[in-house]
């Protein structure tokens, strides 16, 4: 018994994970009528009849059935499933452990998403403030090969430039950014100042290019970036308060804010 150009062992449950264009579906109706097909079932019902149509999956496989999941719920293809195939366009692109199918295919779905991620990023503050002696006029994020990104893969190198034009005399303007989560933790922020960066004195029509580089070693998530330009005892000239949205994608799940990438060793005692 065939599925997908590939022969199915007795008594396993295969799952099957791909994109939404990967043929799965339509696949699947033409699958022999002995094979038990659950097509997206799971990820359409409830966590309790989940958990019934899980038992009952795991019961036909005792009594010698095969069965194909397609579901792109990964703990339960980790789960349940004697395998994984990751599918594209009708064909199987990978078969094998489902942690090992996963992974791949996580690392797959995270290049995706990155490179959807080529794209300006639009300057909407919720809140705009100062005395406009200078004003904030591009805010740019900016990859390892210096091209605008709307997001960032945990890890790569980043650069946030700020553009500022001055509309008045000022003796020693500070510029500065500030990353925040989605709901307003501060994650990290530093300014001219605080690196050692002296900017003045400025005059009026003077424009200035500030450009903070660094490792984005944050967990997946969304993110906001505020920047200002303001004098040393905090007068702001024009303060941007979460002028601009962006996101950080992994190949993997990882906890909270800070990606520390931690090395991990075991040992019996």
């Amino acid at each position: 018994m065939r599925a997908f150009g590939l022969s199915l062992p007795a008594a396993a449950i295969i799952g099957l994970i791909g994109e939404e264009d990967s043929g799965i579906p339509a696949e699947l109706r033409a699958v022999d009528p002995e094979v038990t097909v659950v097509d997206y079932e799971f990820d359409r019902h409830d966590p309790l009849l989940r958990l019934r149509m899980r038992r009952d999956l795991i019961e036909a496989r005792r009594g010698g059935a095969r069965v194909l999941i397609a579901s792109w719920d990964e703990a339960l293809l980790k789960d349940v499933c004697d395998e994984v195939w990751w599918i594209d366009r009708g064909k199987v692109i990978h078969q094998g452990d489902p942690r090992e199918t996963l992974a791949l295919w996580n690392a797959h779905v995270a290049q995706r998403w990155r490179s959807e991620q080529a794209r300006v990023a639009p300057i909407r503050p919720s809140l705009q403030r100062g005395d406009g002696r200078a004003l904030v006029e591009a805010v740019e994020l900016l990859d390892a090969a210096a091209q605008p990104v709307l997001g960032f893969m945990s890890g790569e190198e980043a650069t946030v430039r700020v553009a500022v034009a001055f509309h008045a005399e000022v003796d020693a303007p500070v510029i500065g950014m500030l990353i925040r989560t989605r709901v307003g933790v501060d994650v990290y922020g530093t300014n001219t100042e605080l690196e050692a960066l002296s900017l003045g004195p400025r005059r009026a029509g003077d424009r200035v290019h500030v450009a903070f580089r660094f490792r984005c070693e944050l967990c997946p998530g969304d993110y906001t970036l505020t920047v200002a330009s303001h004098d040393p005892d905090g007068t702001w000239h024009e303060w941007l308060e979460d002028a601009i949205a962006f996101s950080v994608g992994d190949s993997r799940y990882t906890a909270g804010v800070a990606n520390l990438r931690a090395a991990v060793t075991w040992e019996l005692y």
